[in-house]
């Protein structure tokens, strides 16, 4: 299963991007396109209801399953399907008083959750399958990582020198997220919650 998570200010500009690959096999559905239609209907022109369906023909092989992967073209489409559920976000968010906005939007197989911070960021996942418990500790996560977005100050006492992490007072709601640190410690949360 894939995981596309969307980090967004509140003029909705991207901020950070992830695309996570989980080793949990992905579960079997069939072509929502093709479900209608006899099998001998559809041979001819499964490569045509793939395209049509946005699924990718391309497969992954891990030591969990297979799992499909995205090709170039796929990244487009996700990133289309995320841009269009902001609407249905926002939606949703001024009905429901809450952070954690679970299955807002679908989109043939793709599942959009999304997590509103007080700022009023919005943190976008596409996802296959169901795992509410999972993704909503992913969320809580990475906004406190988010919230955390730091610098490393070198502070020396005596012969010894100390890291320490401060949050960073020169980031604005609408500055891109380049931590290498930030990037890996969110790929550690998705790795260890989705």
């Amino acid at each position: 299963m894939s995981h596309h998570l969307f980090l967004l200010s509140p003029s909705d500009t991207p901020l950070y991007t992830l695309t996570h690959y989980s080793t949990k096999p992905a579960p079997s559905t069939t072509s929502p396109l093709s479900s209608n239609l006899p099998n001998w209907s559809t041979s001819a022109f499964a490569g045509t209801l793939t395209a049509l369906s946005g699924a990718s023909s391309a497969t992954h092989h891990s030591s969990g399953g297979g799992v499909r992967m995205g090709g170039g073209q796929d990244r487009h489409v996700i990133q289309m399907i995320a841009n269009a559920s902001l609407d249905m976000i926002e939606d949703v968010m001024r009905k429901e008083n809450t952070m954690y906005l679970k299955g807002v939007d679908k989109f043939n197989e793709w599942t959009v959750s999304a997590f509103i911070t007080p700022g009023n960021m919005k943190f976008v996942l596409l996802h296959e399958g169901k795992n509410d418990e999972g993704i909503r500790q992913f969320f809580m996560e990475v906004w406190e990582l988010y919230v955390k977005v730091s610098v490393v100050v070198v502070v020396w006492r005596g012969a010894e020198a100390e890291l320490q992490t401060m949050l960073n007072p020169f980031h604005t709601a609408h500055t891109m997220i380049r931590s290498s640190t930030f990037d890996g410690r969110v790929r550690a949360s998705a790795k260890r919650h989705l």
